[in-house]
């Protein structure tokens, strides 16, 4: 027809159709191509070498050669390794990855102690003599001053012990001891067993995949592996397992052996192996220094309800206006003082109670309670609502003293400081011998006595962490032989190893720490030898210097300077220590002596505390008070009805 419009083209989108379905295609298959891919158990469809370039690790560390002990120590760890993983990895292959860990281990010493900054944990060398190699760390905590101190005699009592746990406790203290005591059955061991076939079998995949003579072993090991995900992507319990999985294990176990034997090139797989050993290392030591940065944490934050009963303490007493009457005791030098520096309720009341209850008279006692103005009242209305048989309870605020020497460069604790001291034996430096104690000493608060007591002549000082179980009335009488302090001495560290803090100051090398807990103090003797000047002039020299370690060291320095020659010795029956942190402490020790001191991290009245220890202070904690009710105070462990006050 002419004059019609011509019929449009209808072809052109037909160069569009094929590459438009293609990007179609593609935009579905390559997310879920790379979804497989990336799955926690899927089987490796890559090439072995590039899925091991993904993973590769610094090789550039040298392997040096290794002393004999070394060499011991890494057959032990290869040991290890071989019991977890049999028959699994092959002894040569972890061998070499043991080397080259062994020497990353030994390069990042010093890494690790400066990391431990962040947990509150500072680090310190400290030179011990006569020997560099008995150089240890000393770690100071927040509130407790930790030192690692290296002995030069042979240790009678230590066990030995392995490596590994002997630098825990060196780096940790207490909290090692603490973790082995609660330590729980591991959980899903077949759950883990399967992980760890399937990594093995992971890593020899590649290989065998690359053979081509072992199609037939190839597909059975994808085979065995696919199987693997699918369980393990179902279940994360033993209970959950399917029947019969140890047949499907044990044929695991036969596909990898033929792998094993069949694979001529291992380094693909020692890489594989040595990202295992590399990662699992550092998660372990990752979460090692986690747990026991909370468990120092909770050592030293007070319970909740031992917070909420001083709060509650102190609202009652601005309510009822229950000041107390004063006594003219506080001040008359013929009665027997005793000094108690704390900021807990509890403890101040059953280092009082059990004081009393083993004392043949009350009636000349005086207890004098030093603590700080936030628990000053509640330690007021406390001891005014409870009595403990005829004794005087004196209670007083270390901030309304207007003591002189506060500068505020100076810390000043209110109780004693604790020094963790690690001793390795000397004699026999192939087996790791080591032994963790804690040393007390006085607090900078202590060396006020003679201006907080200016009419006293003869003081006893109780810590807040002591039980007593006999009579305290023969201190009175004690000769001292004109020493200013009678303690009971530690002379497993004496002065000579702390050289290097304590420098040319040093009287007498070969002489003994002492503890604190339990000390009859001379004022007269104190005041005539001016020991307060004596032990602030070390102390802001200790500050002022510029060697680092030394002003890390807290106040032992100062102490055991301000004392030396001035120590009388009391007979160890006088005073067991170690309930704090000690879980092998001798039950006849225990019968024998007068005072127990719970010295360490795992006081009483926490629940991290010893449990066998605890039944002793819990017996003569008071009960039956409203405000410990109100707060839920419910500490385990039965109470002696005779320690009702």
């Amino acid at each position: 027809m002419k004059g019609a419009p011509p019929v449009p083209h209808k072809r052109g989108w037909r160069g569009f159709c094929f590459p438009v379905i293609s990007l179609v295609l593609l935009s579905l298959l390559v997310p879920l191509f790379f979804l497989v891919n990336q799955s926690g158990y899927s089987v490796e469809t890559e090439s072995p070498d590039a899925e091991l370039n993904r993973f590769d690790l610094d090789e550039q560390t040298e392997i040096s050669n290794l002393s004999e002990k070394e060499q011991r120590d890494q057959s032990r760890r290869v040991d290890d390794l071989m019991r977890r993983l049999e028959p699994s990895i092959s002894k040569e292959v972890i061998e070499s990855i043991a080397k080259e860990a062994a020497t990353r281990t030994s390069q990042s010493t010093l890494a690790t102690s400066t990391q431990l900054k962040d947990t509150t944990v500072e680090s310190i060398s400290v030179p011990v003599p006569p020997s560099a190699d008995t150089l240890k760390s000393i770690n100071e905590y927040p509130k407790r001053h930790d030192a690692s101190v290296a002995e030069s005699t042979p240790d009678v009592s230590g066990a030995a012990v392995d490596e590994t746990e002997a630098s825990c406790q060196l780096e940790f203290g207490s909290y090692c001891l603490w973790r082995d005591e609660h330590k729980e059955r591991m959980q899903d061991s077949k759950v883990k067993q399967l992980k760890n076939q399937l990594f093995v079998a992971r890593a020899y995949y590649p290989s065998v995949a690359k053979l081509p003579t072992q199609d037939k072993l190839s597909r059975e090991m994808k085979m065995n592996i696919q199987e693997y995900e699918r369980m393990l992507s179902e279940t994360t319990t033993d209970s959950d397992l399917p029947l019969h999985v140890e047949e499907k294990m044990q044929k695991m176990d036969a596909v990898i052996s033929k792998a094993k034997e069949h694979v001529a090139c291992t380094s693909n797989v020692d890489k594989k192996f040595r990202q295992l050993l590399d990662l699992t290392e550092d998660e372990a030591h990752f979460h090692m220094k986690q747990s026991a940065f909370l468990y120092q944490l909770g050592v030293d934050t007070v319970p909740k309800t031992l917070h909420c009963l001083s709060m509650r303490l102190t609202v009652e007493y601005f309510r009822s206006h229950s000041a107390g009457e004063e006594d003219d005791k506080h001040e008359d030098p013929t009665y027997q003082h005793y000094v108690i520096f704390s900021n807990h309720i509890l403890a101040a009341s059953v280092v009082i109670n059990s004081t009393v209850m083993h004392s043949e008279e009350t009636v000349n006692q005086v207890f004098h309670v030093v603590t700080d103005g936030q628990n000053y009242f509640a330690m007021k209305l406390w001891f005014f609502r409870h009595k403990y048989k005829n004794a005087v309870i004196d209670v007083l605020n270390i901030d309304d003293l207007n003591l002189k020497h506060m500068e505020g460069s100076v810390s000043h604790p209110l109780v004693h400081d604790e020094f963790r001291v690690s001793i390795r034996s000397a004699d026999n430096p192939v087996a790791i011998q080591t032994r963790t104690e804690y040393i007390s000493v006085f607090g900078s608060t202590h060396f006020f006595l003679p201006k907080i007591f200016p009419n006293l002549k003869r003081v006893v000082v109780l810590g807040d962490d002591i039980v007593v179980k006999r009579d305290l009335s023969p201190l009175w009488s004690l000769d001292m032989e004109g020493k200013v302090n009678g303690a009971v001495e530690y002379c497993r560290v004496r002065l000579g190893q702390l050289r290097s803090y304590l420098g040319q100051n040093i009287l007498d090398s070969n002489s003994c720490a002492w503890m604190s807990g339990l000390n009859v103090i001379d004022l007269e003797r104190w005041r005539e030898s001016n020991l307060t000047e004596t032990y602030w002039r070390h102390l802001k020299q200790q500050q002022q210097g510029e060697d680092k370690d030394l002003k890390s060291a807290g106040t032992l320095p100062a102490n055991l300077l301000a004392f030396q020659n001035r120590i009388y010795a009391l007979d160890n029956s006088w005073a067991l220590s170690g309930l704090g942190y000690n879980y092998w402490v001798d039950t006849e020790l225990i019968k024998k002596a007068a005072v127990l001191h719970y010295n360490g991290n795992m006081k009483p009245w926490l629940d991290l505390g010893i449990n066998q220890y605890r039944g002793y202070w819990l017996e003569f904690l008071t009960r039956e008070d409203q405000f410990m009710d109100d707060c839920y105070v419910r500490l385990d462990g039965k109470i002696s009805s005779s320690a009702a006050t």
